[in-house]
């Protein structure tokens, strides 16, 4: 299961709230992310 995050106030919305509307039901932004996990950087030689 998919969970997105409000720009705004930075809360978790499950993905089967997103298939209703496209809102963040605390606050009522419409901009809304998936947040991305962590990347290991490796440096070049």
């Amino acid at each position: 299961m998919a969970l997105y995050k409000c720009f705004y106030c930075t809360k978790e919305i499950s993905q089967e709230f997103m298939r209703k509307r496209v809102r963040c039901p605390y606050c009522g932004s419409k901009i809304l992310f998936k947040p991305r996990t962590q990347l290991t950087k490796v440096k070049a030689r």
